[in-house]
């Protein structure tokens, strides 16, 4: 079984490393602490504390391996592979909704960096989808839950 590459900036790696970093020195640490404590409370088959610091250890431990399977499967794409002739990830673009004559500006970014909140859209979301290859004056089609919405790209660049 091949695993699928996970596309992102150099940006979005170095924050994957720092986070890891973050979580194998820090949180490690906080949790093998609380273990130590609750152990020292006695009776390991009653003890609720322990329970809960074995939980929190198996959940810590799964996001290690989440993120180290990111970072073992990233593919980073570099400003040099990006072109303002079509939509590609990390690509900035400005789309206008042709319903309401919005003008959206976004980024469109790997899985691993998406932040709507900050106008970043993943590749796999709906918009990212749709605007993936499309170029300047083409007309985007987004498979919204409250049906289709089309948009105009009106500009690409890095």
């Amino acid at each position: 079984m091949s695993v699928r590459k996970i596309r992102m900036s150099a940006e979005g790696y170095k924050d994957l490393e720092k986070q890891l970093e973050f979580l194998k020195n820090v949180r490690r640490a906080e949790v093998a602490q609380k273990l130590k404590e609750a152990r020292s409370f006695g009776d390991l088959s009653e003890n609720a504390e322990y329970d809960e610091a074995k939980n929190e250890q198996a959940i810590l431990e799964a996001e290690i391996a989440d993120v180290e399977m990111k970072i073992n499967n990233a593919e980073i794409v570099s400003d040099e592979d990006l072109t303002t002739d079509e939509i590609g990830v990390g690509s900035y673009v400005k789309l206008k909704d042709m319903e309401y004559d919005e003008i959206l500006e976004l980024q469109i970014v790997g899985s691993t960096e998406a932040d709507p909140e900050n106008n970043k859209i993943s590749e796999d979301a709906p918009i990212g989808i749709a605007a993936l290859k499309k170029r300047v004056g083409d007309i985007l089609e987004v498979d919204a839950p409250q049906g289709i919405i089309k948009m105009e790209v009106l500009e690409i660049s890095k």
